[in-house]
């Protein structure tokens, strides 16, 4: 259930830094709240926490309505070099509702997700500024319950690229492929996505993005596309946090109806 396991990262959401003379001590530029990722990358020394409260997503395409709820899932970025970081993301708790449609029969299972572990290094900008891309391959730990978390472990890429057209206007692009795990939980196929994405700060603190997103999975119990919209608000009341909504609706008959996600990010 966990789709696009990081699936596809791009943060839009936030203003980037201003650059700077001499070395750079501070930079806060979170992931979230998109679909995609950055090429933005955290200073040497410092940790970005990135944290849902709620992260809730509905699939009625099959025979049964599902609905995934995590709560808590954290992600912590690590600067670890001056173009580089590592992120560790994990979900603490996690419950998976499922209705069978023909009969009406309920059953719930709770616990923890899986593990993502990443290295992203920034090719251009890591500021994340003016035309800025990144590198970051990852690879997800079975560490979930089953329902929860995939069940096997699992491996990919992920490619930003973000242009910082103007003061307000931005425009990215996030191409991901991975080693997915197979819907029974065992073994492993390919999976591609991309993620278009255009950004507009609605004021210095406040941020809006419209993305796209269109992921191949060649799962051999049926190959799917799933074609997703998403809109995303961000707010910074300070240098250090941000607040912020993500809403998804799923255009195509296999992808999940709808999601919502409410959390922020902190700067340490």
């Amino acid at each position: 259930m966990k789709r696009a396991a990081l699936g596809a990262l791009m943060s839009l959401v936030a203003a980037p830094a201003v650059a700077q003379d001499g070395p750079v001590t501070e930079r806060f530029c979170p992931n979230r709240p998109s679909l995609g990722a950055s090429g933005c990358v955290t200073v040497l020394g410092q940790v970005q926490v990135e944290l849902s409260g709620v992260d809730w997503q509905r699939d009625d395409s099959g025979d049964s309505r599902e609905d995934l709820t995590l709560f808590g899932d954290v992600t912590a970025r690590i600067g670890v070099t001056r173009d580089s970081e590592v992120q560790i993301e994990f979900t603490p708790m996690g419950t998976l509702r499922t209705r069978d449609k023909a009969t009406g029969t309920v059953s719930q299972r709770w616990g923890a997700g899986d593990t993502t572990i990443g290295y992203r290094y920034a090719l251009s900008h890591p500021d994340g500024r003016a035309l800025s891309s990144a590198v970051q391959p990852y690879v997800t730990l079975p560490t979930g319950r089953a329902g929860i978390g995939d069940g096997d472990w699992s491996a990919g890429v992920i490619v930003p690229v973000y242009w910082q057209i103007d003061e307000r206007w931005s425009l990215d692009f996030t191409g991901q492929t991975a080693a997915a795990v197979d819907d029974d939980g065992h073994g492993r196929h390919f999976d591609a996505s991309g993620v278009v994405g255009l950004g507009y700060a609605l004021t210095d603190n406040v941020t809006a993005v419209a993305e796209l997103s269109v992921e191949r999975d060649d799962d051999p119990a049926g190959l799917v596309t799933r074609t997703l919209a998403a809109g995303s608000l961000a707010w910074q009341p300070t240098k250090r946090t941000q607040l912020d909504l993500l809403a998804v609706a799923g255009l195509s008959h296999d992808a999940p109806d709808a999601r919502l996600v409410l959390g922020g990010a902190f700067l340490f």
